[in-house]
């Protein structure tokens, strides 16, 4: 029907008329927002091993990450060890879409999700944090969620639980509940369900060559 549309679009402006609108006063009001909402990405420098996984995922190439290796004498070794040590963590947030790539793939939890917003500036070149401004959101990164009581521990859980016990201890596998088995007396008892009789097809009379006389 020509005009349906229009109709109905201008159902939807009467029906929000007649509403009363809500405005959150902010800045003097801090809005609500979600506990795991994305605002600003932290860095626990302690956590990061210069791996470099999070610059070459990133699809913006918004990560400048420069290291140097350092000797480590470690006592009773043949030779000294080597490590990696972070000397500039810079995240261009003019260029990032936040789109949670390097968290992701980050393995020792280096980066985190902060809902912090409120870091505009007046220079787009100020938008450019380096480690120690990203260390400082670390404070307002919320909790993780609470692991779930009916689910499987996490493999770091159960590797401290086995350390804890010591050798020798029961594990997981050991202490699963064994399957239950009905005794031979109680599994007779029940009654059995027959099988429908398979009816017997008919024969197939045969027709006989007639013989010439």
């Amino acid at each position: 029907m020509p005009g349906k549309g229009l109709v109905q679009g201008l159902a939807v402006t009467l029906k929000t008329m007649t509403q009363r609108s809500t405005t959150q006063q902010y800045p003097d009001v801090e809005p609500e927002l979600p506990p795991r909402s994305r605002g600003v990405i932290a860095l626990s420098e302690e956590n990061c091993t210069v791996c470099m996984l999070c610059a070459r995922e990133c699809p913006d190439w918004c990560i400048y990450i420069d290291s140097h290796k350092e000797e480590v004498v470690v006592p009773g070794a043949a030779r000294s060890r080597q490590r990696n040590v972070l000397d500039r963590f810079d995240i261009d947030f003019s260029l990032c879409m936040y789109c949670g790539i390097c968290i992701e793939v980050c393995p020792f939890d280096a980066l985190h999700w902060t809902p912090e917003f409120e870091y505009a500036e007046t220079d787009v070149l100020d938008l450019l944090h380096d480690k120690d401004r990203l260390g400082e959101w670390m404070r307002t990164v919320p909790p993780p969620p609470a692991h779930d009581v009916l689910g499987e521990p996490s493999k770091e859980e159960a590797t401290a639980a086995r350390k804890a016990a010591g050798p020798g201890a029961a594990t997981a596998a050991k202490t699963a509940r064994p399957p239950v088995r009905r005794p031979a007396a109680q599994a007779a008892a029940e009654p059995v369900e027959k099988a429908a009789p398979v009816e017997k097809a008919a024969p197939v009379e045969k027709d006989e060559p007639e013989t010439g006389r």
